[in-house]
């Protein structure tokens, strides 16, 4: 029987996504090899994460300080791209895709998790079009059945808006989140978009 604050360490790690029981046992028993220094400041970084990193008011990327994604000098504020995830803003910024500003929703439509209409908020979404007279929303979630069904959602009620509306090419594979798509394959799917 493992000692209980290796236990507490394991069930921690088991958080993670896709992180089961042998990963987090693999995980801590590393972490116990570390040295002290190490782990002080793996833990002091930890404990500090949620007063460094927050979230804009504005478009829900992780920022420190100012919003670089909402920055109307450096962006193009005529193209809106709405994602899923911090992490999915950060594949796009990387891959030098696109320079217009985001727009993320928290979660996605999912009857059967209780996650209805309400959870996308997207009053924001439409004052921005408004504000910023966005000629392009570019919808831009996982081709899963949540990710589709948001995303028609998105489209029904902005299509009352005169703009154009796309979405990423269905060259993405079916069922796979945008964290696991390569650079490459990002880069089709986003410049073989079609109006949606």
């Amino acid at each position: 029987m493992y000692p209980k604050s290796l236990i507490n360490l394991i069930n921690y790690l088991k958080k993670l996504p896709g992180v089961g029981t042998k990963t987090a046992e693999r995980f801590a028993f590393e972490l116990i090899k570390w040295e002290k220094y190490e782990l002080s400041d793996f833990g002091n970084l930890l404990s500090a994460l949620k007063n460094q990193i927050k979230k804009c008011d504005t478009c829900g990327c992780l920022i420190e300080n100012n919003c670089t994604f909402c920055d109307e000098a450096k962006r193009d504020t005529k193209k809106l791209c709405i994602v899923s995830s911090f992490r999915d803003v950060f594949l796009f910024e990387n891959a030098n895709l696109y320079n217009g500003i985001y727009h993320i929703v928290d979660n996605l439509l999912s009857p059967i998790l209780g996650m209805n209409s309400d959870v996308l908020k997207l009053e924001k979404v439409k004052k921005r079009i408004e504000n910023f007279k966005i000629e392009e929303v570019i919808i831009a979630l996982d081709s899963t059945v949540e990710g589709d069904a948001t995303s028609l959602y998105i489209k029904e009620e902005l299509k009352s808006y005169s703009l154009k509306i796309s979405r990423l090419a269905f060259g993405l594979p079916m069922g796979t989140s945008l964290d696991y798509i390569d650079g490459g394959t990002l880069t089709q799917a986003f410049v073989g978009r079609k109006t949606y």
